[in-house]
């Protein structure tokens, strides 16, 4: 479902889509390296631009401290993160938004195949937001 309001709708609205027809084909159950591989192989069938597990550079107080992967960057814009788990929670938020920190980015998606039906949540990383609209305390 597209949703005007939201910044890059009609992208999170197809890779959710094409999400779905993983899911709908391999069911739940499965690692989540599966579900990463046969959603790559959605991806490239639909020409969708993507970057797999991509590494950015984690920095504190200005030096390098690690690196990170995000399942997939889509478009140079949309970080999405997989899960094969019975329930979302907190950690793995916590663990999106910190991708779209990372890639500096405004919106990503959490998608979880380990549940009966597919879950999703979009995520959008408000500190970048309010960088750009010029607020003086980030």
């Amino acid at each position: 479902m597209i949703k005007e309001e939201y910044k890059f709708s009609e992208l999170t609205s197809k890779i959710i889509g094409l999400s779905m027809k993983v899911h709908s084909a391999l069911g739940n159950g499965f690692q989540e390296v599966i579900y990463q591989r046969a959603l790559a192989f959605e991806f490239t069938d639909s020409g969708l631009s993507f970057e797999r597990e991509k590494k950015m550079p984690v920095y504190y107080r200005g030096r390098q401290i690690g690196l990170r992967r995000a399942d997939f960057l889509v478009g140079g814009l949309i970080a999405v993160e997989l899960k094969s788990v019975t329930e979302l929670n907190d950690h793995h938020l916590a663990q999106a938004i910190n991708y779209l920190e990372c890639y500096a980015l405004e919106v990503g998606l959490l998608i979880n195949f380990g549940a009966k039906s597919l879950q999703f949540k979009r995520v959008g990383n408000n500190n970048l937001r309010q960088k750009k609209q010029g607020n003086p305390l980030v």
